[in-house]
């Protein structure tokens, strides 16, 4: 994982994924964080680069698992992260007004998985919420689900499932990067057939692409996330479901 942490630091700033990521979550986070400006927790926070976007909305912490991950983010001036995993969180009940989970749910093996969400539910305060993003639809599995350790895709049915079941009621849930699933598909499904590459050879999957690709991607995705503000996807490489602890 330190290699997937060491090529998102390179690429999250600039990559055209990562760009139309903060312009799908934003929208939500604002939404989720009103006027109150809660505690906000990141969970499995990475190198701490989301950590700039929630402090727009609140007070933001961040945990990771990874010694990589936070050297980088302390490296960057943030403070407010510790070691832990998302499974086991070494918060007091009720802390937070917004949990957020972006591309961590996935890599978990079933019991961690559950039990993560169990611990988000636990830390979400009444009435507060959680945001989770995670790899969709298994037809786009390709050299990039080995850099991510990915465990699963999900489908809107069993990212349901386990958010519901983890005590939360849903209010938006939606695929994104629509845009680029034509290609993408095509793309890991000559991925799957020559065999997918080893953790090393993968990381040219988030390497940013040359400026004029990455812009017409970039545009597209903002495009998207326009369309995103007033329906939802019924498909993509990602899911997006932000969900609410019940008042009581």
């Amino acid at each position: 994982m330190d290699r997937l942490l060491e090529a998102t630091a390179r690429a999250e700033r600039d990559h055209f994924w990562f760009r139309g990521f903060r312009r799908f979550v934003e929208p939500l986070i604002a939404a989720a964080a009103g006027d109150r400006r809660p505690a906000i927790l990141d969970c499995g926070c990475g190198t701490g680069h989301n950590l700039t976007l929630l402090r727009r909305y609140g007070r933001a912490y961040g945990i990771d698992l990874t010694w990589a991950g936070l050297q980088y983010a302390a490296s960057q001036g943030e403070r407010r992260i510790a070691r832990a995993t998302a499974a086991r969180l070494p918060f007091g009940d009720a802390a937070f007004g917004l949990v957020t989970s972006f591309d961590v749910l996935y890599s978990l093996e079933q019991p961690d998985e559950q039990a993560a969400v169990a611990e988000m539910f636990r830390l979400t305060r009444p009435g507060g919420c959680v945001l989770i993003n995670v790899a969709a639809m298994d037809v786009l599995r390709g050299d990039h689900s080995i850099l991510s350790h990915e465990v699963r895709r999900y489908t809107r049915e069993t990212l349901g499932r386990l958010v519901t079941g983890g005590g939360f009621t849903i209010e938006r849930m939606t695929y994104t990067n629509a845009t680029l699933f034509l290609p993408m598909a095509a793309v890991r499904t000559l991925h799957r057939r020559r065999g997918l590459s080893g953790e090393a050879d993968a990381k040219q999957e988030i390497a940013v692409p040359a400026g004029p690709i990455n812009a017409v991607m970039s545009g597209a995705l903002f495009l998207e996330s326009a369309w995103l503000r007033w329906f939802d996807c019924p498909f993509g490489s990602s899911l997006l479901c932000l969900a609410r602890k019940p008042q009581t």
